[in-house]
This record gives structure tokens, sequence and C-alpha cells, in this order.
């Protein structure tokens, strides 16, 4: 079960953790995307994750990773950090027994959950908006997969808001970047984080957007989840930097879930489309499993239809122009979302 090469690696761990050599149960998790193998095992009666990393690269970098996950956890945001060793690519973290997590519960928590993590310190590296259009979402726009009219509609718009949003300092904190359902763990009274992978500075709006596809149904709750974040009610600037950071997410994954659900063919377009609210809260209940190609293709479809609808309402062009009005450009004004090429 434990891949030979990383033997050595875990008895180890085993042995600084917890002065043994062998644990008494183990059995893997397969949830989720990520290429790790992450496993519960128990060791003098208590459970407890291990998690190791197969690909150790430039972007699977485990010194930054455990970083990450390491601030947090001594933040209280993520589980116990028993052992990590980065040369290895082996951590040993406190096991959470998770239970349901009602998203009425998880609209107050989780934005003072990001709050607290924002607060940080700056983890070690910054996202990477240019490689990540270049990657994916002029490499979409080409992919053959939409129809040409709703190119030439909808790719101006977002042209829009790159050249209108901007990259202030002060929203530039520590986020998490992938909090999806599976990595966020309830137990009953608080949530915790898990899977630092994609860890890095990055706008505080990206994170509150990623959360708010699943704990976020209307404009009301909007309010309220933001108010839970900001501690005191949105501002007309704060509300429209949120509905355009929601857009660009949704190109985002968009961009990403029909490019990988396509492996290189057209994606059909279902003649009856899952809602958005639907699909989001079946994933948020565990329903739906995103390593099955075909529901990638399902869910780059949904954000690509809530994004369509989103940029040909009057709120984007409002947005657009709160957003605009704030950021007059001065000499050496930045923005965080490159233009086309």
């Amino acid at each position: 079960m434990i891949p030979e090469e990383k033997s050595a690696g875990v008895a180890r761990a085993l042995r600084e953790a917890f002065d043994v050599t062998e644990f008494e149960d183990i059995r893997r998790m397969t949830k989720g995307l990520s290429s790790d193998l992450v496993f519960r095992i128990v060791v003098h009666g208590s459970s407890f994750l291990l998690r190791i990393m197969t690909r150790i690269n430039e972007t699977n970098d485990p010194a930054r990773i455990f970083a990450c996950m390491t601030a947090a956890a001594e933040a209280g945001l993520a589980p116990r950090v028993l052992y990590c060793n980065a040369e290895d690519g082996i951590a040993i973290i406190d096991f959470i027994e998770a239970v349901s997590f009602p998203a009425t519960q998880a609209l107050a928590l989780l934005p003072r959950t990001l709050r607290r993590l924002h607060a940080l310190p700056p983890f070690p590296k910054a996202f990477n908006y240019v490689t990540a259009h270049k990657g994916f979402i002029w490499r979409f726009r080409a992919a053959g997969l939409l129809p040409r009219d709703e190119i030439e509609d909808i790719f101006p718009r977002y042209a829009q808001i790159c050249a209108a949003y901007p990259r202030v300092d002060a929203d530039m904190v520590s986020c998490h970047m992938d909090l999806k359902p599976e990595n966020i763990v309830f137990d009953g009274l608080r949530p915790w984080l898990i899977d630092w992978m994609a860890a890095s500075v990055n706008d505080r709006y990206f994170d509150l957007s990623i959360v708010a596809n699943f704990v976020v149904t209307n404009e009301a709750e909007e309010r309220t989840y933001l108010a839970e974040y900001f501690g005191q009610p949105p501002d007309q600037y704060q509300l429209a930097r949120f509905f355009l950071m929601r857009q660009v997410l949704h190109m985002f994954y968009a961009a990403v879930f029909l490019l990988l659900g396509s492996a290189g063919k057209p994606i059909p377009r279902s003649e009856n489309p899952t809602l958005f609210r639907t699909f989001h809260d079946q994933l948020w209940a565990g329903e739906i499993d995103l390593a099955d190609n075909a529901m990638r293709g399902v869910y780059g479809w949904i954000h690509w239809e809530a994004l369509l609808t989103n940029l040909r309402q009057t709120r984007f062009d409002e947005a657009l122009r709160i957003v605009s009005d704030r950021q007059a450009p001065p000499e050496g004004m930045r923005w965080l979302l490159p233009l086309a090429e």
C-alpha cells in the first residue's frame, strides 16, 4: 500500500512522531483530485492522517505546501501537524472526524474562518495569473469547445474585468485557493481546512468567491456572508469587487474543467443542463465525484452558463463602473488580471 520508494520515509515519520515502527491500521482515502496518497492510520489507538506526495516539483513544492499548512495549523485553522518532512514529501496530521456541515452554518462560520486565514503572514508564493491565463483561459478560448458567437460576446466582457480589476496590496493575502467541500472538514463545532497544495498569496476575494459557490444562494445571503467576513455590512465597492471576482472564477472553472473533461474532444452541451445551485448542493453533500471526466465536463458547462448569464446582467455594468470609478488609474496603478495577448 505504501510505495516502496516511500517506505523508509514513512518509517522515519512514525519513529519521530510516535516512537513506533508500524501502525495498527491503515486505510487508503481516495476522495479528491490530488496526486498525493492519503491514508487514515491508527497509532496508539488514535487516528491520524498520513499524506505522501508522489509528485514533487516546482508546482508541488512540499516546502511551500508544508509551510502554509503549518502556519494554518498554528493558527488553529488546520489540524495539528505532528510531522512533516519536505525532502520526503511526507506529513502526519490529526484526523478530524467529519460530520454534516449545514450550509446555513457554513454561511456564518466559513467567512469568519477566511478572515482569520487572510490575516496570517504572507505565504511563500504568490499566485501567477499570467501563467494561469496562458495555460487555461486563452487556450480555452481557442480550443473550439464554445460556440463562436458566445466567444465573441463573452471574452470582450471578460477583458473589461481584466482592464478594471485592481491589484490592491492590502487585499493580497494568504489564501487557501482550493476550498471545495472535501477540503473543509466540519467536526460539529468548527470547520478545519485541509490540503494546502494550492495555497499562495492572492486577492482575498478569490477565496471568498470559491466558498460562495457553495453557501451563497442569493443577494441577501451575499450581504450576510460579506458582513461576517468584514465585521460590518459590505459597501458598494466591496460588493462590486466580489461580483467581478466571482465571474473571474466562473471563467477559470469553465476553462479548467472543460479542457480537462474534453481530453481533446468536444463535450456535448446538455439540452437540459443541471442548475448551478443544484450541482453545488450535490457537491457540498458529497454526492458528485469530479474525478469522473464526464462530471468535469458538466461542471465546466455549469460555470460557463453562469458566466453567460451574469456578464449579460445590468449588475455587471454597474460593478465595472463602481470599481473603475474607485480605481481611477493613477500613475503606478497595477491590475490583477492580464489582458489577452
